[in-house]
């Protein structure tokens, strides 16, 4: 009987090492999802029934239209936005300083994951005096505006956050990695249990 028991707790605790990553991925996408769908979508105020006058809710028309504003706003900014209008943009971001801090913050943690110019792409190892390593990502290689010629910026993601810290060193403390950044990126975010 203890040992079928036993065995019955490893089909079961194997399964839940299945399960229990399926459920909370696709729990968290459907969240996200249904969350920015209600928050944006207006089909209830744009349509009617005609038989009863009551309002139509239609699921997804959020999100495709979260989707499509994000398509035309790459078109607009690939093919229409000139020099002018964006020397015209930064003079009105200056007036509004608050505005301006919110607005290059998201615009550079969003350019250090996607665009042209991926700014977390260099995954470099970084040993300190204590002989300890850590795993983070190169930003800057040239920091003479701070009198640092043999130093640069490292950032460093801490584990299950999305949050890190950026940390000068010597540039004799770090060495490349011969690995992607997504890479790197999950072996640190999953406190270094995920596989590189």
């Amino acid at each position: 009987m203890h040992k079928i028991l036993k065995i019955i707790i490893n089909y079961f605790v194997k399964g839940l090492l299945i399960v229990l990553p399926l459920g909370a991925a696709f729990y968290i996408i459907f969240w996200t999802f249904s969350t920015v769908d209600n928050a944006l979508n207006l089909s209830d105020q744009l349509f009617f029934n005609p038989a009863n006058g009551k309002p139509i809710y239609i699921p997804g028309i959020g999100i495709l239209s979260v989707i499509l504003l994000i398509l035309l706003s790459g078109i607009i900014v690939t093919y229409l936005i000139t020099e002018p209008i964006k020397i015209w943009f930064n003079k009105w971001l200056n007036k509004l300083p608050l505005f301006k801090f919110i607005f290059s913050s998201v615009k550079d943690l969003t350019e250090a994951f996607v665009g042209d110019e991926k700014k977390l792409s260099e995954p470099v190892l970084v040993e300190d005096n204590n002989g300890f390593k850590r795993i983070g990502f190169l930003t800057q290689r040239n920091l003479q505006v701070f009198g640092n010629e043999d130093e640069v910026a490292v950032y460093f993601p801490w584990s299950y956050s999305f949050a890190g810290q950026v940390v000068i060193v010597h540039k004799s403390k770090v060495k490349a990695l011969h690995i992607s950044a997504a890479q790197a990126m999950k072996f640190i975010i999953s406190g270094g249990v995920g596989h590189v």
